[in-house]
């Protein structure tokens, strides 16, 4: 009998370690997955937040860099900073808050809000709260927000993410005695992606 009650235990032991295995590779496969799912977020965080430094910083060959293939295909080094700099005198960058982070494969899209001091043709605090679009391109991501024609081609092949995470049209808000304003309808002429 007590060679009986010493088997059953034995065997509870090695059931109680086989479930405990079971459950550590399982908890690890899941973690890792976790921490694989946050590291791209993070990686998405990092590019938007130089993208962002380098327009404060009117570092205008580095934002050029950050563009993917495709669009800078479309737009020469020139033509692009100078476009920027037209816009210079029209307001001044101040921070970038980044919420939401969404990753699939090799497109990604970022919930910010851009920060700023509006210069012309009012002088008033603003805020632009848009999805900045990025893809993945030789291990690093490339922001093709502005890029409509590259956004939708990309949001085509991914109909699954294009559904989960639908294209909202930017919102551009001036701040009037306190209260934000949203003037979005004032940009006339301007389609979204």
């Amino acid at each position: 009998m007590l060679l009986v009650i010493r088997k059953q235990r034995m065997k509870v032991k090695i059931l109680n370690k086989s479930i405990l295995v079971f459950v550590v590779v399982i908890v690890g496969i899941c973690g890792s997955t976790a921490i694989a799912r946050t590291s791209a977020e993070q990686d998405v965080r990092k590019a938007a937040q130089k993208v962002f430094e380098d327009l404060k910083a009117r570092r205008y060959d580095d934002l050029y860099n950050s563009l993917p293939e495709s669009s800078r295909g479309r737009i020469t080094r020139e033509s692009f900073a100078s476009s920027l700099k037209r816009a210079e005198d029209f307001y001044k960058l101040e921070r970038l808050e980044i919420a939401a982070v969404r990753v699939s494969g090799d497109i990604a899209v970022a919930d910010t809000t851009m920060f700023g001091h509006i210069l012309k043709p009012i002088d008033s605090e603003g805020k632009i709260v848009a999805q900045q679009y990025l893809i993945k391109e030789g291990g690093s991501w490339k922001v093709a927000t502005g890029d409509r024609t590259l956004v939708r081609r990309f949001l085509a092949q991914n109909p699954e993410f294009a559904k989960k995470f639908p294209v909202r049209p930017s919102r551009v808000l001036i701040n009037r005695d306190g209260r934000w304003i949203d003037v979005s309808a004032l940009r006339q002429g301007r389609s979204e992606p």
